[in-house]
């Protein structure tokens, strides 16, 4: 959707006002004031209520009939929408206390390299897979979309194939560089995720990304694409690489499960962790991220349902490019981005985390002679 000359001027303000603050979101609530995120604190501007009429006015001028439809029946929906200088926009439209709220998240206008986005490197590897499935995790607004535009722009520099895209909604706008690469969105484009990737096997591709795996039908989809020799992005909302494993095997029926565990052991190349971590000078977020790739151990766990013994594979297969959570703390730590005793308490293993954090001082202090 393009907003571009037709903004509601209530909501055109504050739009400008985010900008203007360099906020990443902005909250609007019927009869509430409107709450901006900025530098990871929500903070009121001095602004007036906005009345629900105003809210319904605003949504309306968002949502197409089929997309009220879904909110109706959903009590929930996300859109994006294009607003002055190609500047992009999400929205989750939602109900509280029986009246229309939006959580409003702006979009980077711009792609940035791994080592810009302050995540490791090693996953622009990510992009030289020729099939298999990655999966990234995290909680809602930890920077998997960003994460996965990333890694499908690196393929769009890198490779020459068709890649496809199933969103809700479509966040990061994909040019023809070396790729052809076609988004399709949920409701305007696509009915559903499950059935969007079934016909998207048709459709010639070399690389798809499905935006979240929801359910039985979607995951079953994506691990058919992932066999059938193509290369699939996704994403689940989990706390954990290893959780997404069990995560993604429980919501298959009982007599299902092993014959699916034997599939995933099969294509599964690697999972991604990560969740935003406040930055020492208090200028926005970095990610901590976990990395585990599907080596042959880890692929024979998957497969005789061991996945309690991936994290100590995980803790020696640094050479192999995984990463523990508590490796990238250390990290961040030491580079200072982050403050240690902000790291330690989100660290699983403090201990670890301590012995790390050693070993990375010592490595950027020899870096830096």
């Amino acid at each position: 959707m393009d907003l571009t000359n037709d903004c509601h001027p209530v909501f055109d303000g504050l739009l400008r006002r985010c900008v203007e603050l360099n906020a990443s979101d902005i909250h609007i609530t019927s009869s509430v004031e409107p709450y901006y995120r900025v530098d990871n604190a929500v903070i009121k501007d001095g602004e007036e209520s906005i009345s629900a009429k105003t809210v319904a006015e605003i949504v309306d001028s968002l949502l197409t009939p089929q997309q009220w439809e879904v909110l109706r029946q959903e009590m929930s929906i996300d859109v994006a929408f294009f607003w002055e200088n190609w500047q992009r926009f999400r929205v989750n439209v939602f109900y509280q206390r029986n009246s229309l709220a939006m959580a409003i998240r702006r979009l980077d206008d711009k792609y940035r390299s791994f080592a810009e986005l302050h995540l490791p490197t090693r996953l622009s590897e990510l992009a030289e897979y020729p099939h298999g499935l990655v999966i990234v995790t995290g909680p809602t607004g930890s920077g998997k979309s960003t994460t996965l535009a990333t890694v499908i722009n690196e393929i769009n520099l890198r490779r020459q194939g068709h890649v496809i895209t199933i969103e809700d909604p479509i966040e990061y706008v994909h040019r023809n560089k070396q790729c052809l690469i076609q988004q399709r969105q949920l409701y305007t484009d696509v009915p559903s995720f499950a059935s969007a990737v079934r016909a998207a096997l048709r459709e010639d591709p070399d690389v798809l990304l499905v935006g979240e795996m929801r359910d039985m039908a979607t995951i079953r989809a994506a691990v058919t694409a992932a066999e059938t020799g193509h290369l699939v992005f996704s994403t689940l909302h989990t706390g954990e690489a290893i959780g997404a494993i069990d995560r993604m095997i429980s919501v298959f029926p009982a007599e299902e499960q092993v014959a699916v565990r034997d599939q995933l052991s099969r294509v599964l190349r690697c999972v991604v962790s990560q969740r935003l971590v406040a930055r020492a000078d208090h200028h926005g977020r970095v990610p901590a991220v976990e990395i585990m790739q599907v080596n042959d151990a880890v692929s024979n766990l998957i497969r005789i349902g061991q996945s309690n013994q991936i994290e100590s594979v995980m803790q020696t297969g640094g050479t192999e490019g995984m990463m523990i959570l508590e490796q990238s703390l250390a990290e961040l730590t030491a580079r200072r981005l982050i403050d240690e005793s902000e790291a330690a308490t989100i660290a699983r293993d403090r201990n670890v985390y301590t012995s790390r954090l050693a070993v990375a001082r010592q490595m950027f202090k020899a870096q830096a002679v």
